[in-house]
């Protein structure tokens, strides 16, 4: 990324006096190549799928066996991070100028990122991967169905959607927060490497940062745009009888593209907001509604032992690798779990770091990974436990139903709810919540990209948003052509690869930063001077005043 134009210099505007554009810039030279790569991507994929998915996979098998261990030390890595700078004289830092107030109550700030961080996800995987789990045991060590395998299910659930990816989403909106509201820098996400950019060579590194998140962000949401179409297409064959095909999915991905693209256009306070507290309630009365009709003794006592079980379980499972075989199981499991968080951090993060200002790093990090962690444990409890009650008793011959059996997992989450009153009701509840959820996502997504090739800029020109909303669902549409979800899967994982080195790198730009801020560096600010003793991007020589067509 070459520097903001407000660090140009020009015959109207020097660095201390920067000017005010009519529309908020465009960085063409980010936009054309990330544009350009995302359109031949595209091209291959419509004339050549079948090559596009043999390349694919022979690339995942190289990422998966060489490196899929940096996957697993990542993340966990990234839970010690930040867990280490809440709890440490770090967490009294305030994201922000010393005076400065969150601009969102809390709820509507949990439901807001909770919304936008994971929403298709939960839905499509709240039955779907307990009762996989259990039919087919992570570690191989019980028998199917046994309460062993119970237990092992949703150790496995919690951990694939509990502390590990909310801390790879924390640690990176808590670098693009500081480095936005608390040094006051120009530029974006990658304005948050500054500590370790210098001269032209770090505007160069900056922008190929950014278009390395345009990339991470479309291919993960891509994959978020699969699933919730496959469920969608599941939900209305369920309920009307619609046929379970390509097209369908298709047809639904591209009709809900214009309607993410139109909420992403309107802006945060009108569109993200106001979807993510619908959801929020509606979600909830789901949740609720299972609770009182399910088997809710067991669910009570599955939640504190699920809880305890995976607090148990989390060391063995945070550095489990193939290194003693099931590699096949890492890759379709966790690996693609952590890539896809992984993709999703550019988004995410910068969501994130866009509604926490205000607060501080103890409580971003609290919020960002406890509260929904703890959401997930409720959830899956609800939802997983139910489902794995269901399952068992089939198993055992004591009735139930055979929801593991059926072939496609988009219709599993409705099987389930056939065997509760009201199916029909609940069923049309779950598509509208994974259509909501589908555009609030994609919603924040298209806005993220739009700001990174727009020099970071809250707002971006809304042409923009449109064409990385359109092209985001292109991506989807074409990686279903190729080979439906493990298309989709397998792309993320590859997309995820560089980008967690990025991510490693950014950390240590945020540490750097931190052990230099003034909340810890002194006991109050020099007198005299409100914005003492901050630095901004233009005390950085990566992002020094360049020539215009820089």
């Amino acid at each position: 990324m070459s520097a903001p134009p407000e660090h140009r210099s020009d015959t109207s505007a020097t660095p201390s006096s920067p000017p005010s554009p009519a529309r908020p810039p465009v960085d063409r030279r980010t936009f054309a190549v990330a544009a350009g790569v995302v359109i031949l991507f595209l091209l291959v994929g419509a004339v050549w799928p079948t090559q596009l998915k043999a390349g694919a996979d022979a690339v995942l098998e190289v990422v998966v066996q060489d490196f899929g261990w940096a996957f697993v030390l990542g993340a966990t890595g990234f839970v010690v991070l930040a867990l280490v700078l809440a709890f440490s004289r770090y967490g009294r830092i305030r994201l922000g100028r010393d005076e400065d107030r969150p601009e969102h109550s809390r709820a509507s700030w949990v439901a807001m990122m909770f919304s936008a961080g994971m929403g298709i996800g939960l839905m499509f995987y709240g039955v779907t991967e307990p009762v996989t789990h259990l039919m087919t045991v992570p570690q191989g060590d019980a028998e199917p169905g046994s309460q062993a395998a119970a237990r092992e299910a949703m150790d496995y659930s919690l951990f694939h959607w509990g502390l590990h990816p909310w801390a790879i989403y924390a640690v990176v909106g808590l670098a693009l927060a500081y480095s936005s509201y608390r040094k006051e820098r120009a530029g974006g996400f990658s304005a948050a490497f500054a500590p370790l950019l210098r001269g032209r060579r770090g505007r160069g590194a900056a922008r190929v940062i950014d278009v390395f998140a345009i990339f991470a962000t479309l291919f993960g949401s891509a994959v978020s745009l699969g699933l919730g179409a496959a469920q969608m297409n599941g939900g209305l064959t369920e309920v009307f009888g619609v046929p379970n095909s390509t097209t369908v999915k298709v047809a639904i991905i591209a009709v809900l593209t214009v309607c993410f693209v139109v909420s992403a256009i309107s802006g945060i306070e009108r569109g993200i907001k106001w979807l993510s507290n619908t959801n929020m309630v509606l979600a909830l009365a789901l949740l609720f509604f299972l609770f009182v009709v399910g088997p809710t003794v067991f669910v009570l006592d599955l939640v504190p032992a699920s809880l305890g079980n995976y607090l148990t379980a989390l060391p063995h499972m945070a550095t489990r690798t193939g290194a003693f075989g099931g590699t096949d199981w890492l890759s379709a499991w966790t690996l693609f779990y952590w890539a896809w968080w992984v993709s999703w951090t550019p988004f995410v993060g910068a969501f994130l770091a866009k509604i926490s200002k205000g607060r501080t790093i103890r409580e971003f990090v609290i919020g960002v990974m406890l509260v929904p962690t703890a959401v997930s444990l409720v959830w899956f409890s609800v939802l997983g436990g139910a489902a794995i009650d269901l399952q068992r008793r089939f198993v055992e011959g004591t009735g139930g139903a055979d929801i593991a059996g059926i072939a496609d997992q988009e219709s599993q989450m409705f099987t389930f709810l056939d065997q509760f009153p009201w199916a029909g009701f609940t069923s049309v509840l779950v598509v509208v919540l994974v259509a909501i959820f589908f555009v609030s996502g994609a919603d924040a997504s298209s806005i993220v990209m739009g700001s990174l090739s727009s020099y970071g800029v809250d707002e971006p020109q809304k042409w923009l948003t449109a064409v990385w909303g359109a092209l985001m669902g292109l991506v989807a549409i074409v990686l279903f052509f190729a080979g439906g979800l493990e298309a989709l899967q397998d792309i993320t994982i590859i997309a995820a690869a560089p980008f967690l080195v990025l991510m490693v790198v950014m950390a240590v730009a945020l540490v750097k930063d931190l052990v230099r801020d003034p909340a810890v560096t002194t006991q109050k600010r020099r007198s005299g001077d409100r914005r003492d003793p901050r630095v901004t991007a233009i005390d950085h020589d990566w992002a020094s005043p360049v020539r215009s067509e820089d």
